[in-house]
């Protein structure tokens, strides 16, 4: 009987050996797997929230970093403190989309722990409209809003909106034909180049010298129908963006195309006066990528750290986009017809104003203004 005491001792002490030796091994884990910063190449349905960019302390305006900081404390990948002082973890976005705005390619950038299966662990905490599709090993200082050369968005519109003002349209049937295409990215290439965009935010005066921005491209696609309604893809890079920029670029174009405005307005806009420029809605509008030329250069094949590009990850990107961006535009669309609503305001804008009369205008509209956040992202747009 003695013996068999001595084996039940044995076996309750090798039980609480092993698991003190557990929970050694997972505090080994935890020393063993340091935190190193890397960027997360995330897809987001941007319908329902608040913008990118968390607002702590603000709980009723969700945002998509509320869902993706809580899903990377729950996954393990950081402590809970550092999810209430993100600067603990050097968290950056690349570019803080707006109210509404999606995502194919958004880049944030940050420290963590590297535990196994750590994209499948993360999106497990996800809702199925946020994903993160890409991971990769970055330099300790790399940042991504400052490291980004530029910024590709897209903006998904109805082509009815092309249609002249004075034409009767059924919005279903329309459809858009070559020579008005045509003459819309005659009209969106004069935005190439640099100028001054101080008349497309409310933010900046004339002479404020961070008002004059680089574009890159910016052209319309060819259309296509979806659900019995025709639409179009425009596309627009550049180095950054002001608040709600691309959306006045596509608008005064649109006003153009429809025959409310001339097209010498388009000179007049990157002047000194001031000039009434309507804001196409915020619904079609999507962050497609954002671009790391010079750090490629410098450190994508120095290896140590991959060049950060997607190539793998493109199908991925066009599956999520076909999932559940498109056809939230889509449907939002033909539901809140926020395009066609838009349209019905065009004619209040008055596109021959003088700055006096547009200063008497703007009091007024200021107390009607929506809050957005900004459609791009670059050093002051945020």
């Amino acid at each position: 009987s003695g013996v068999v005491e001595r084996l039940e001792e044995n076996g309750h002490e090798n039980k609480r050996l092993k698991r003190d030796a557990d929970e050694e091994d997972a505090e080994d884990q935890n020393k063993k797997s340091p935190k190193r910063k890397i960027v997360l190449l995330m897809a987001y349905s941007g319908k329902g929230y608040h913008g990118m960019q968390r607002n702590v302390g603000s709980s009723q305006f969700k945002t998509i970093e509320d869902d993706l900081v809580s899903a990377l404390v729950q996954s393990g990948c950081i402590p809970e403190n550092h999810g209430e002082d993100m600067k603990k973890m050097s968290f950056q976005r690349c570019a803080r989309t707006d109210k509404g705005v999606s995502a194919a390619g958004q880049i944030v950038s940050l420290k963590v722990r590297l535990i196994d299966d750590i994209l499948e662990k993360i999106n497990t905490h996800l809702p199925s409209h946020i994903r993160i599709l890409g991971l990769k090993r970055v330099t300790g200082g790399f940042n991504s809003k400052n490291k980004c050369d530029a910024r590709t968005y897209s903006y998904m519109l109805p082509t009815f909106a092309f249609a002249h003002k004075d034409h009767d349209v059924q919005e279903e049937v329309y459809r858009l034909d070559k020579e008005t295409l045509e003459r819309v990215n005659k009209l969106l290439s004069c935005y190439k180049g640099t100028h001054n965009f101080h008349n497309f935010t409310s933010q900046k005066g004339p002479r404020d010298p961070s008002a004059k921005r680089y574009i890159m491209e910016m052209y319309c696609g060819e259309p296509f129908v979806r659900e019995n309604m025709e639409f179009a893809v425009i596309k627009v890079k550049g180095q950054s963006f002001m608040m709600h920029q691309i959306r006045k670029m596509i608008g005064l174009v649109i006003a153009i195309v429809k025959g409310y405005a001339a097209e010498s307005i388009l000179e007049r806009s990157w002047g000194e006066e001031k000039v009434d420029v309507p804001k196409a809605p915020g619904l079609g509008l999507v962050l497609e990528r954002v671009h790391f030329e010079k750090y490629n250069r410098r450190f994508g094949n120095d290896g140590l750290h991959e060049p950060l590009e997607w190539t793998e990850e493109e199908e991925k990107i066009a599956v999520f986009k076909e999932q559940y961006i498109y056809p939230t535009i889509i449907n939002t669309e033909r539901e809140e017809k926020s395009m066609a609503n838009w349209l019905s305001t065009l004619p209040i804008h008055d596109f021959n104003s003088s700055a006096v009369e547009m200063q008497a205008n703007n009091k007024n509209s200021k107390n009607n203004s929506d809050l957005e956040g900004s459609d791009g992202c670059g050093d002051d747009s945020d």
